[in-house]
């Protein structure tokens, strides 16, 4: 049977340039999956003409039926999944967004979608199989500024209980209130996107636990500042010269690399050091 490779959220941005990318390299099926059809299947056109072949899912992240519907599709057609790009994922409406209502879709987006993936998606990936988490320097650690979280958050026996309870503390606080931007790095902007990727970047160190049994590797990349409707066309890199660290953890790195905080320039970051200069600044979408 062939080889597969899904990226979720890849109609545009980052996720389309993996699927490009992985077209031209990955010897096996590559999956472009969106939310929405239309788009999707625009993107696949635009690769076709390229001479690439992916094929199409639709795929909401967030809709567990989504989910479920393609996971039949896979299991239908394919005995399992190889690799699996968690790619998909929004930004708070403003930088400095309060609104109970905006951090609950970020939140589910980008945070909640991950158990549907694990519950329905994961079970079909191979021994030896690869997961590779799209983040950002919103990611790491350093972008807590609340010391039990960061305590807590650094356990080495941490488990999903304990990032579910930090995903909820913040909405909480958002609801009733009682958030406190001095919790968050940079003066709190963008909070809610840096919680759900920080929270992704916890989960990633659990899961590489749970899936070690499989010998699956399951990693984390900060591509770098990049080009993309998502930033508004700011950054430093291109799409093309962002997808090379990700394919790198694809294709590439060796198997021995598990639940790593990978730079965009392939290097290895320490994601528990909380007093590092790694997180995201906003000054640095103007600079």
């Amino acid at each position: 049977m062939s080889k597969v490779a899904i990226v979720t959220g890849s109609n545009r941005g980052i996720g389309f340039g993996i699927v490009k990318a992985l077209c031209q390299r990955f010897d096996g099926v590559v999956y472009l999956t969106s939310r929405d059809e239309l788009r999707g299947k625009e993107a696949v056109a635009k690769l076709k003409y390229m001479g690439l072949k992916p094929e199409y899912h639709q795929l909401d992240i967030a809709d567990k039926s989504s989910v479920e519907k393609f996971r039949d599709h896979i299991k239908e057609k394919y005995e399992g999944i190889d690799i699996l790009f968690n790619n998909a994922a929004v930004l708070d409406t403003e930088v400095d967004s309060r609104t109970y209502e905006d951090a609950k879709r970020v939140i589910d987006n980008n945070y909640r979608s991950i158990f549907y993936l694990k519950e329905l998606i994961y079970p079909l990936i191979k021994n030896n199989g690869r997961v590779i988490n799209i983040s950002s320097d919103c990611g790491h650690l350093s972008n807590i500024r609340n010391e039990y979280w960061i305590k807590r958050l650094s356990k080495p026996d941490l488990t999903e209980a304990d990032v579910n309870e930090f995903v909820e503390w913040y909405l909480e606080s958002v609801k009733n209130g009682t958030y406190n931007c001095d919790d968050i790095a940079d003066e709190g902007t963008i909070p809610s996107y840096r919680v759900t990727k920080v929270a992704l970047a916890a989960l990633t160190m659990v899961h590489q636990r749970e899936l070690e049994s499989k010998n699956i590797s399951v990693n984390l990349i900060q591509p770098g500042l990049v080009r993309t409707d998502l930033t508004h066309g700011v950054g430093f890199f291109s799409v093309d010269e962002a997808v090379e660290t990700p394919l790198y953890l694809a294709l590439d790195a060796p198997p021995t690399l598990k639940g790593a905080y990978v730079w965009y320039d392939k290097k290895v970051i320490d994601w528990y050091d909380s007093k590092s200069d790694c997180y995201f600044k906003l000054s640095s979408m103007s600079s």
